[in-house]
């Protein structure tokens, strides 16, 4: 018998694979890309707690497919920024039965718990879940399985429900001891791994959206960096080195890139069709970012030279 499992990297998913795997059920864990996620080493994370889980890891990219069919046309609604919480989750578990097709699995198990999160797992949101991933009965959720209805492992006797658990609420105290008596080390921190509920990205993203069509090679460009709006045109500038390898490795089709030519500075992209004085203040800004007082800029293939530190304010084009 085996289960997929919807891996997060936290503490609750991976107790509830550990109280299945006492069930002598085999465990995969699917990581579930859509993009989001703050945590730029969360793919040596997960490989951590999937090694000391002992499961296979499996991630799926479904950036393009999430942001075509739920990121901007959620059927229940935003939180309080651009998280489709609900649409989200349902989202995940259509992919993780799809992906069971291709596997020897026969049911998905989740870390969620019943109250913990305000948005997506009220117990109305999960009964929203479930008919909305028409997957009814087939999701079984060990952590609160108690307070919920007997699902079909459950029902079959796959899984022996009084083994399960009943935990509700906010309070993590259960879990935290649980991940004591597994000797687990390696889960994240609980909450603030989708960028989606930052009210600072999703003003970037709406920005955005409102005058281009956003593709998966743009949402890295969007969680680093200076954004600016001139006159409808986006302009995006480093703010420290780390994140100069990031504009450097897009590879879209929206934007050209910005560099100093021959001094240390910022990397930029430019939208690509920004009119030329638009171009020509983003050589300015370049330069306004270093400590030079004067140098040349790159701009897709053309250079702007005797580009001089420009003494304007830039932050009321801040996004």
């Amino acid at each position: 018998m085996k289960a997929i499992a919807l891996f997060s990297g936290g503490l609750d998913s991976a107790l509830a694979i550990k109280l299945i795997q006492e069930q002598n059920i085999e465990v995969e864990g699917v990581y579930i890309d859509v993009g989001f996620e703050s945590n730029r080493e969360k793919t040596e994370h997960l490989q951590k707690l999937a090694n000391e889980l002992g499961i296979k890891l499996t991630i799926l990219d479904i950036k393009d497919q999430y942001i075509k069919e739920i990121l901007f046309n959620p059927v229940y609604g935003y939180g309080k920024n651009m998280n489709p919480c609900i649409d989200c989750h349902a989202n995940m578990i259509r992919v993780a039965k799809e992906y069971m097709k291709k596997t020897d699995a026969r049911f998905i198990i989740s870390g969620e718990v019943v109250g913990q999160r305000p948005m997506s797992q009220r117990l109305p949101a999960l009964n929203a879940v479930n008919k909305l991933a028409n997957a009814e009965g087939l999701v079984l959720r060990p952590l609160s399985a108690k307070l919920l209805p007997p699902t079909i492992p459950e029902t079959k006797g796959w899984v022996d429900r009084e083994k399960l658990l009943g935990i509700s609420g906010r309070d993590r105290k259960i879990q935290l001891e649980l991940a004591k008596k597994y000797g687990l080390e390696h889960f994240e921190s609980p909450g603030g791994g989708c960028l989606l509920t930052d009210v600072n990205f999703s003003k970037r993203l709406k920005d955005f959206s409102k005058t281009l069509k956003l593709t998966p090679d743009e949402i890295d460009i969007l969680k680093v960096g200076r954004h600016f709006n001139i006159e409808g045109k986006k302009i995006i500038i480093s703010r420290k080195a780390e994140e100069n390898p990031v504009l450097k490795e897009y590879r879209g089709e929206l934007f050209e890139k910005m560099f100093p030519k021959g001094f240390p500075g910022p990397v930029g992209l430019i939208q690509k069709d920004a009119p030329e004085k638009i171009k020509r203040l983003a050589a300015d800004m370049m330069v306004s970012y270093t400590r030079e007082d004067e140098g040349e800029i790159i701009i897709g293939e053309k250079t702007y030279k005797g580009i001089k530190k420009d003494k304007k304010e830039f932050s009321p084009y801040i996004i």
